[in-house]
């Protein structure tokens, strides 16, 4: 009895089932492409949110401040604001501690870079004007609110920042001092006090794309600071 022969599977009819198979495998799902832009977009909205509380709280406070302030400010209900941030201190919580990590970045690249003292010290009034120009408002919430805010728990690592920022430029001064770049009848802690207080201040005023950039701000303040204002004879 003759056999059947089986029938012959072209290579155009492989290609074709295989390019159905791999179709029945990836229906139903997205391409991570497609996923991406809305991952982005919802990053994108979560700044835009922190940044309107933080003009919010820099402006009525973080006591005055309500989730229904701050979501009437971004235009939306109070309710929907909860679906991107489970609290008022948490929103706050995430400003200064991006604040903060951005900062401490420009600090610590300032620090290991082995400059001379003076130097040290140009660098990071330079990097707290920028810091100033990218965090206005965290700035100013930062200076209004700390005192308080570090009794908190959740809030500690604010006193751990302060601790590291004073050691920082105090031993930046001391060095300077050491080195015979700073006068040696220099009050170290005073100066410190002065210049912390003379950077951090213009939150207060400054305002991105205003006349003068970070750099050109920091580039007076210094010659203010190491040079004084009257006309030398």
């Amino acid at each position: 009895m003759p056999t059947k022969k089986k029938p012959q599977v072209t290579a155009a009819k492989k290609a074709r089932a295989s390019a159905e198979t791999n179709a029945r495998a990836s229906a139903g799902k997205k391409p991570a492409a497609e996923k991406k832009p809305a991952a982005t977009a919802a990053q994108a909205r979560r700044r835009e949110l922190l940044g309107t509380a933080a003009e919010v709280f820099a402006e009525q406070g973080y006591n005055a401040t309500t989730v229904r302030k701050i979501a009437d400010h971004a235009g939306m209900l109070a309710g929907s604001l909860y679906y991107h941030f489970d609290s008022k201190e948490s929103m706050l919580e995430e400003i200064l501690r991006t604040f903060l990590d951005e900062l401490w970045d420009g600090y610590d690249t300032v620090l290991a870079a082995g400059h001379g003292p003076r130097e040290t010290l140009e660098a990071l009034v330079t990097e707290s004007f920028r810091e100033i120009d990218r965090h206005r408002a965290a700035v100013a919430i930062y200076q209004k609110e700390s005192r308080q805010l570090v009794a908190q728990e959740r809030f500690t690592f604010l006193a751990d920042s302060q601790r590291k920022f004073e050691k920082a430029w105090l031993s930046t001064l001391e060095r300077g001092v050491a080195a015979r770049v700073f006068r040696y009848d220099l009050d170290v802690r005073l100066t410190y006090r002065f210049v912390r207080d003379t950077v951090w201040v213009a939150a207060s005023w400054y305002r991105p794309g205003g006349l003068h950039s970070p750099e050109e701000i920091a580039r007076q303040y210094l010659s203010m600071v190491l040079d004084g204002i009257a006309v030398r004879t």
